[in-house]
């Protein structure tokens, strides 16, 4: 029975790495796409192929998604399988409401916040500390810091230009803009697939298929990889909208800061920080900034603000989303 319900986790994350696929898509080819840098599907499939590789990089995220969220160490094997079991319905739930509504939400946070909902709603604990070192100061400084880092960059980039011809710069940023949008596909794929692998490999180890030394075996990660990599190429067209025009009109320059600094962003919280951030708050973010460049009316600040409250309402929606499953499953198994 143990083993059955790991094999419907197992498919289940990899489900929710699809959708985070085609979820976060956006993330990667919104600005390009929207600056005419790339057609949509060269870009799409360029991003899909840099998330694949980037699943393939590290694993420091999968394992503070699997060794400091939730405590299963009190809980029967039964009991931890049907909390994670649990936890990617609720997540994955959100994810397709969010995409439904054009909405680029964190999938990070959503499965964090499964997590953590469907932990506490089969009582268990949290670790409370490593959530705030790891999950929570991270969200919180790193938008801020895209945004800030993303305005002085541009701000840069427009005093290093300002006397060359505005068509010929633009010319040469759009072509520019197929590296970073590469670079930020590649750290969307070290961040977000490693969440899926995440999950999966705590499956095994409750189960004791693996030992934590170990490590995460190669058919999570080329798994997790390949269901990212197929939903990205599907893609996210209506988040894609949001992201590259309804929040301010890009030219290739400004998406190339924004994309540069918000990949940047990205490998730093996944390979020195270990920090499960989210790449839709941070690119997000980074647009924003460069477009404040122009003048602050400039941005739409009630898409934004739009956005910011599908950001809220991430984590407490999957979490209590998640709990209910939880109290159905429990109740039904008695």
């Amino acid at each position: 029975m143990e083993l059955v319900i790991v094999g419907v986790i197992v498919a289940l994350a990899l489900g929710f790495a699809y959708t985070n696929g085609f979820h976060d898509a956006a993330n990667a080819v919104a600005t390009s796409i929207s600056t005419h840098a790339l057609t949509p599907r060269i870009a799409v499939g360029m991003a899909a192929v840099m998330n694949f590789v980037g699943a393939l990089l590290g694993t420091q995220v999968a394992e503070t998604i699997a060794t400091s969220i939730v405590d299963l160490s009190g809980a029967t094997v039964q009991q931890s399988l049907l909390v994670l079991l649990s936890a990617l319905v609720g997540a994955t739930a959100w994810n397709v409401l969010a995409w439904w509504f054009g909405m680029p939400t964190s999938s990070t946070h959503s499965l964090i916040g499964g997590l953590i909902g469907a932990g506490l709603a089969g009582g268990m604990t949290v670790y409370g500390p490593e959530i705030v070192d790891k999950v929570v100061l991270p969200t919180l400084v790193s938008p801020l810091v895209g945004f800030v880092g993303a305005y002085a960059a541009m701000i840069g980039v427009m005093w290093i230009f300002r006397d060359k011809p505005h068509a010929k710069v633009n010319r040469r940023f759009r072509v520019a803009q197929t590296a970073s949008a590469a670079a930020m596909a590649l750290g969307h794929g070290l961040q977000a697939a490693q969440k899926t692998m995440g999950v999966i490999w705590l499956a095994l180890l409750t189960v004791g298929t693996v030992a934590p030394a170990d490590g995460i075996p190669w058919w999570v990660k080329l798994s997790a990889a390949t269901a990212m990599g197929v939903g990205t190429y599907v893609g996210g067209w209506r988040i894609m909208r949001t992201l590259g025009r309804r929040i301010i009109e890009l030219d290739p320059a400004r998406g190339f800061v924004a994309e540069s600094v918000a990949s940047l962003l990205l490998y730093v919280n996944a390979l020195v920080l270990n920090a499960p951030v989210s790449t839709t708050h941070i690119i997000t973010s980074a647009i924003t900034g460069v477009g404040a460049t122009r003048r602050l009316s400039a941005v739409r600040w009630g898409v934004a603000r739009n956005i910011a409250v599908f950001w809220l309402l991430t984590a407490p929606v999957a979490g209590l989303l998640a709990a209910g499953v939880t109290w159905a499953v429990l109740l039904a198994v008695g």
